[in-house]
């Protein structure tokens, strides 16, 4: 009987040793008690946080050996990036994942260390649109990836031109633009397009496309280069001629607008591939009448695109699990799954050129519904076209000058030169 409470007591010992080692295991493994690894995203978008949780549940399906947790928080504009950014300069208190728009980006690379994680060996960049990554690189590290491409494009109301009696075909170049332009207002009364005088959506995209920046590829300010010149000349003379009108409200994402545009107040406008949900959204009278074509060319054999605006999404270095999060994150964002889904889920145009020619691609949605099935097959066509931005520490100031001062400056009651405000800002933007 002592013998066997002896092995009693042994095998008791023994399989506790052996639990707290599993244990052990577990903890180093997992943060729950599930076996899930517990992760934080934080964001400042509603349909980004949906997108991620979606892509955890893939993630999970696929990965029974590494599941993860994801709990996600939406919080302000503001607020987010000002906690974040806190943060990071502390040390302490950052989300696994965070979402960081791409104009405040450059707020987060500064010094020579950043503290966010390099993602360069984890991105498959044969298939993926590579100028989408100059606004969240460093010195050839890449530490963000974007949702869309963000592809400059121009939505032409096709009811409009044919009571014009032209097509959107023939607009090959900004000249074709212009004269086409001026029968559209002659033959309908509406002005061909709209620009906006307190945002940079009319102007970067023109200026990318030639190969202009509001910063060079050193971070300086070229505001006042030639090209953002004669650019914004061209724009200031399509409103003096009446061609184009100000943006109700000033800017393209207005309430004003939106009526405007919804009561087909004018022929076109420019703005990236993403503003398709804006037109889904809030002017549902136009379904079925816009239709979506490259930019103009400003000289034969020029770029019809340029890559604008966005979200990059990092990994915080100072998480626990860097390596788990920076794997699933890339997997939701770069895959060729995650990349579809950014389209079907969102609405926008995926960072992998290859997901375009995916038949996913021309599924039924809302989207295919109001714009056609076409939307892709011209991207296909222009993927070498879509330029990229500069990034660098005077990315935000260069953005907000281009918005408060330029365009107002030019293209408000001021009635500025376009050469003397755009000197005057790069200025203010170098003297920083």
């Amino acid at each position: 009987m002592a013998k066997l409470s002896k092995l009693l007591v042994a095998s008791v010992a023994l399989a506790l040793v052996v639990g707290l080692a599993s244990c052990s295991k577990t903890e180093k493994k997992s943060d729950s008690s599930s076996g899930e690894t517990k992760l934080t995203f934080w964001t400042f978008q509603n349909a980004h946080a949906e997108f991620m949780q979606d892509a955890a549940k893939a993630w999970n399906a696929q990965n029974p050996n590494e599941q993860i947790d994801l709990s996600v928080e939406v919080l302000g504009y503001d607020e987010m990036h000002n906690k974040l950014l806190i943060a990071l300069q502390s040390g302490t208190g950052a989300p696994d994942i965070s979402d960081i728009e791409i104009g405040k980006f450059a707020n987060y690379l500064k010094g020579k260390n950043p503290p966010l994680v390099k993602l360069n060996d984890l991105l498959d960049m044969d298939h993926l649109i590579k100028g989408r990554f100059n606004p969240y690189t460093k010195d050839g590290n890449i530490y963000g990836v974007d949702y869309h491409v963000g592809a400059a494009v121009i939505y032409y109301n096709k009811e409009i031109l044919d009571a014009a009696g032209v097509s959107a075909d023939d607009i090959v170049s900004w000249d074709d633009f212009y004269n086409i332009g001026k029968i559209v207002v002659e033959k309908t009364g509406k002005p061909m397009t709209t620009v906006e005088s307190t945002e940079h959506w009319s102007f970067y995209p023109l200026i990318v496309q030639q190969g202009g920046d509001f910063l060079d590829k050193n971070g300086n300010g070229v505001l006042d280069s030639e090209i953002n010149i004669k650019t914004l000349e061209f724009i200031k003379k399509l409103v003096d001629d009446g061609i184009a009108q100000i943006a109700p409200a000033g800017f393209h994402h207005s309430e004003e607008y939106w009526s405007f545009m919804n009561n087909s107040g004018a022929a076109s406008l420019w703005m990236p591939l993403w503003y398709m949900n804006r037109f889904t959204d809030y002017m549902p009278k136009l379904s079925g009448k816009i239709i979506v074509r490259p930019l103009p060319v400003w000289k034969q054999g020029g770029a019809r695109s340029a890559g604008m605006g966005g979200t990059g999404t990092a990994i915080p270095s100072q998480g626990k699990h860097t390596d788990l999060a920076s794997r699933f994150m890339v997997y939701a964002k770069a895959s060729k799954e995650g990349s579809i889904k950014t389209w079907t889920l969102l609405g926008f145009d995926p960072i992998r050129w290859d997901a375009w020619t995916d038949p996913a691609m021309k599924t039924p949605n809302k989207f295919t519904e109001y714009f056609g099935d076409g939307v892709f097959d011209m991207l296909v066509d222009i993927k070498d076209e879509i330029l990229g931005t500069n990034g660098g520490d005077k990315f935000p100031e260069a953005q907000s000058l281009v918005q408060k001062n330029v365009m107002f400056k030019v293209l408000g009651e001021n009635s500025a030169n376009p050469r003397d405000a755009l000197v005057e800002a790069n200025k203010v933007l170098n003297s920083k």
